[in-house]
């Protein structure tokens, strides 16, 4: 088994400590690979993705005056059939996308917003 250093802020020590608790892990070693494998169960459910695909796309993030979502919605406009803004507390924002696309444009569209590293939530529930 390979050892790998990580360094985390305080918030994602806490979190990591959470996940650790309430799975009953025996150590932030194995809250660590929970974690991988639930990216893992994400990431394959975004490669299975084949032929037409609807559903409703739900984000939170933070910092309103960040652009990159706009960005992300004008790329993705023809995907993108309904969307919904909605301010909430601390200054985050909730996105809730309903989208009809191609499996591929989703998965493309997916990475790209995880790849922005802003977003604090993303969730596809296929229709």
């Amino acid at each position: 088994m390979g050892i790998v250093s990580v360094s985390l802020n305080d918030e994602n020590l806490a979190a990591l400590d959470r996940i650790q608790e309430t799975y009953g892990l025996s150590g932030r070693s194995e809250a660590v690979r929970a974690s991988i494998n639930a990216a893992l169960a994400d990431i394959r459910e975004m490669e299975a993705m084949e032929g037409d695909v609807e559903g409703v796309l739900i984000i939170v993030r933070g910092n309103h005056e960040d652009p990159w979502m706009m960005c992300i919605q004008g790329r993705y406009e023809r995907t993108i059939k309904t969307q919904l803004h909605s301010h909430l507390r601390n200054h985050k924002c909730l996105e809730v996308m309903v989208v009809s696309c191609d499996g591929e444009t989703l998965s493309r569209m997916l990475r790209d917003i995880q790849s922005e590293g802003k977003a604090d939530y993303v969730k596809f529930v296929r229709g």
